[in-house]
């Protein structure tokens, strides 16, 4: 969620005629829109939004030491005891794990010991994998609100869910504020507030498969909210197979036949995230899953593209 060292030190410009802060956080390039000609307004906004950001970041990254994460993670076994904002999330997580079919495991992310996803053809032999699979799955925590215990050598990591959920406590930061139309993107996970102006709302870009940079589809987003997942950037490839980065915890190994990237709209960023996220797990069934979700989707693929739509 987070690395070490980034600048916090939002920046505020004027663009297109709204104002835009700009900021790093979660690892993410992170930016708030606000359509208003105030500029104290658009800057104590600013403030708002990035110091919840790096809140969210400082308590629940797994890359930083003395917090809670780390406290949970270096427990060796000793139960911890957790705040009610943690615990929620901890919830949250364990309900992920039951309508995933245990595929959304936030103890998984200790396979980034064998796995690293660096374009390159060293993928992890089977062995490495086994040896690592008794540290992974969420039915061996014992999980009593408020306290946690994992096994010896087992870590949580809530990378999964840290970003969406911040994007949802930014906006709430922000509501009792203003009503001024305002646009929030983390990382491409971000919410729209406000009654907005343009006919066509916020122009969102949903980012090519096979070239960065270069938007595929554009979404007018009025209100609500938008995440995305993808797996288009951060692969192994060896013998002509392609080994995307989303692991199945049940295995170690790549989920098969996911989509290059999933899109989808909801009412908040949690909600579309988790979304995203179930459809990624579900391999080459990610378009019939969310079709059974009755939400607004758009899935691509390098040679295809689907979507569905509730306007």
């Amino acid at each position: 969620m987070t690395r070490a060292g980034e600048s916090r030190n939002p920046q505020l410009r004027r663009a297109a005629g709204y104002y835009q802060g700009l900021f790093r956080a979660m690892g993410s390039p992170c930016e708030l829109l606000v359509d208003t000609k105030n500029e104290k307004l658009a800057q104590k906004l600013l403030r708002l939004v990035a110091a919840e950001a790096w809140r969210v970041e400082d308590k629940f990254s797994r890359y930083l030491p003395g917090n809670i994460i780390a406290k949970i993670n270096e427990s060796d076994g000793q139960a911890v005891t957790v705040d009610d904002e943690t615990a929620n999330l901890l919830d949250f997580s364990a309900t992920l794990y039951e309508l995933s079919e245990r595929r959304f495991d936030i103890t998984s992310g200790v396979l980034r010991k064998v796995w690293i996803f660096d374009g390159s053809d060293r993928v992890p032999t089977a062995e490495s994998i086994r040896q690592i699979m008794d540290s992974i799955g969420w039915h061996r925590v014992s999980w009593q609100r408020p306290r946690i215990r994992l096994q010896p050598g087992m870590q949580i990591d809530l990378g999964g869910i840290g970003k969406e959920y911040a994007v949802d406590r930014a906006a709430a930061r922000i509501s009792p504020v203003t009503s001024c139309p305002c646009l929030i993107n983390f990382g491409g996970d971000l919410v729209a507030s406000g009654d907005v102006r343009q006919p066509d709302g916020w122009q969102v870009g949903i980012e090519s498969p096979d070239s960065e940079g270069s938007a595929k589809k554009l979404i007018a987003l009025r209100t609500g909210a938008l995440a995305t997942s993808g797996d288009a950037r951060r692969f192994l490839l060896k013998d002509g197979i392609r080994y995307g980065h989303i692991l199945n915890p049940q295995t170690g190994w790549p989920i098969e036949h996911a989509p290059d990237s999933v899109t989808v709209a909801a009412d908040t960023c949690t909600q579309a995230g988790m979304l995203t996220t179930l459809a990624m797990l579900n391999g080459a069934n990610a378009e019939a899953f969310l079709e059974q979700q009755n939400v607004q989707f758009w899935c691509l693929r390098q040679k295809s593209e689907s979507s569905r739509s509730r306007l």
